[in-house]
């Protein structure tokens, strides 16, 4: 990752919780020109997902491990790192806890970190450098989503 992710999301939905086979997936959102390949290239797997529109999850092709996901929304230009993926992970704690709805009972948030039921709106917890960086890329996204529907 070329610079900080525009935010950190936990989420604690059953589809993350399923899909990682743990109790959340932590993501850290960026731009998909702001992450630099090292190694191999990974393999892009079309999967479903809680909304139906699917998303598309990048795993090393070697040990199978999720490193991002790009959602219907934004398509291949926002990236959803696997935070766990990284090799300092513990630089990237989360920004919000989202979908607590469905998070598993015996885990205990913390109170510093702001959570939510299911999803938020981001003008209320993006910092202000995040909101302007997503505004820069928000033509982009609306030509890919224009596209996409035709």
């Amino acid at each position: 990752m070329e610079t900080t992710p525009l935010f950190v999301n936990c989420c604690h939905c059953r589809w993350c919780q399923r899909e990682t086979g743990a109790s959340f997936a932590l993501n850290a959102m960026i731009e998909a020109d702001q992450v630099t390949q090292l190694g191999i290239e990974p393999e892009l797997i079309d999967t479903p997902s809680e909304s139906g529109l699917g998303q598309i999850i990048a795993r090393c092709p070697k040990c199978l491990v999720a490193v991002w996901s790009n959602y219907a929304g934004a398509g291949p230009l926002l990236r959803f790192v696997r935070v766990g993926t990284l090799d300092n992970p513990d630089q990237l704690p989360p920004d919000i806890h989202i979908f607590t709805q469905s998070k598993q009972p015996w885990l205990v948030l913390p109170e510093s970190v702001p959570a939510v039921l299911e999803y938020y709106d981001r003008e209320d917890y993006w910092p202000a450098g995040s909101l302007a960086r997503r505004l820069a890329l928000l033509p982009a996204i609306e030509a890919y989503q224009a596209k996409n529907k035709a």
